[in-house]
């Protein structure tokens, strides 16, 4: 079964466009762990302006009895501070994902080039400490090559260009799929796992669920946005039943 990591950072959006605790981040990890999911993912920005890094180290306490069964996925830049709370709370994966000043939502993967110098040391070093490391890349072959170049365990292929070609219809959507397919099946032959997200959702994810070799999905935008008509609880279990491979008799 393809496991579902949870973000939450959307919750931590809401509390902190009130002040305030609530809706308690912590909170919505608790029905996560219920529902049964298999990871939970904070992406820690430098402006805070969702999950903080108290929020990744309650979190951690949290999950501490459940890890690492349940893993705690840390997404950001190799900035330092990032960097030093990876080390300090030792996620089961730390996702490394470019990031542009100002930027909404991450809108791009790694590339060769200025941006991703030093990124082999810090992958070397996470690894060290046993943390496993997934770089968040386009689905083409030249990206997925340089992951494996860097030392990455993993790539988490970035699918907003393909939730964008399934809302053109369905012939966009299994060419983008396609795209995808290849970039998988590169991925396991050059020996790394492959996990997926951005933008995905209860109906694209009935293409991308086929995906081969795929290990993990993030999700949280759609989950949370959901959530507020039908409940979270729902939305997950929802989620979870579409990821389980279909029973054959």
């Amino acid at each position: 079964m393809i496991r579902l990591s949870v973000n939450v950072n959307k919750v931590a959006t809401l509390r902190n466009s009130r002040g305030g605790r609530e809706p308690r981040v912590i909170d919505a990890v608790r029905v996560c762990l219920e529902a049964g999911v298999a990871g939970i993912t904070v992406h820690p920005r430098a402006d805070r302006r969702h999950i903080t890094p108290e929020d990744v180290r309650a979190i951690a306490r949290e999950l501490a009895d459940r890890r690492p069964l349940v893993e705690l996925n840390i997404e950001g830049d190799p900035r330092p501070e990032l960097i030093a709370l990876v080390h300090e709370i030792g996620p089961e994966q730390c996702t490394l994902v470019p990031v542009v000043p100002g930027e909404i939502t991450s809108q791009a993967g790694w590339q060769k080039g200025e941006e991703a110098e030093g990124l082999a040391d810090v992958i070397a070093d996470f690894k060290s400490h046993g943390i496993r490391v997934s770089l968040f890349v386009a689905p083409e072959l030249e990206a997925i090559a340089f992951a494996r170049d860097l030392g990455a365990d993993r790539v988490e292929l970035y699918t907003e260009p393909f939730a964008r070609a399934f809302e053109s219809g369905v012939s966009a959507a299994m060419a983008s799929f396609h795209r995808y397919v290849e970039a998988a099946q590169q991925a396991n032959a050059l020996g790394l796992g492959v996990n997926a997200g951005h933008d995905l959702d209860l109906e694209n994810l009935l293409i991308f669920r086929d995906l081969p070799h795929l290990d993990e999905v993030s999700i949280g935008h759609a989950i949370v946005s959901r959530a507020l008509f039908v409940g979270l609880d729902t939305v997950l279990r929802e989620y979870l039943a579409v990821l389980r491979p279909p029973t054959h008799h």
